[in-house]
């Protein structure tokens, strides 16, 4: 499927995330087929993350959006994911992700979600993230 590319800041920017983990596997492939501004996607587990300037255990405890002047983890890529698409209200609503209250409400979501991504539609005990 050909996706969009993002807008300059963005444009080399990769969405790597857990691919033993079915829930963000579904996740990742929804977003592609929804999102029209949607980077290159790789599991971390075929990137090349020292190139990345991640750790394996980063990688595999959230989803990251690196380009080639940032790295966002968790709900900071979801947001700059948002922040990049060409609708108004989804730029805003990644916006909103970045900027606290709301940010801080967006970091414990996100962190319950990554927790126990195995239980959630999709998972399996595979995408438990190791503590």
């Amino acid at each position: 499927m050909p996706q969009a590319s993002l807008s300059n800041s963005t444009k080399n920017a990769l969405l790597i995330f857990d691919g033993d983990c079915g829930f963000c596997t579904t996740s990742v492939r929804y977003l592609e087929r929804t999102l029209p501004a949607m980077p290159a996607t790789i599991p971390y587990q075929w990137a090349d993350l020292d190139t990345l300037g991640l750790s394996t255990d980063e990688a595999s405890a959230r989803v990251w959006l690196v380009t080639p002047t940032h790295q966002y983890g968790g709900h900071l890529a979801v947001s700059a994911l948002l922040r990049h698409q060409p609708n108004q209200a989804l730029r805003f609503v990644g916006w909103l992700l970045a900027t606290p209250p709301f940010s801080w409400a967006g970091a414990l979501g996100y962190s319950l979600v990554a927790r126990y991504r195995h239980l959630l539609p999709g998972g399996t005990p595979a995408c438990a993230v190791k503590r």
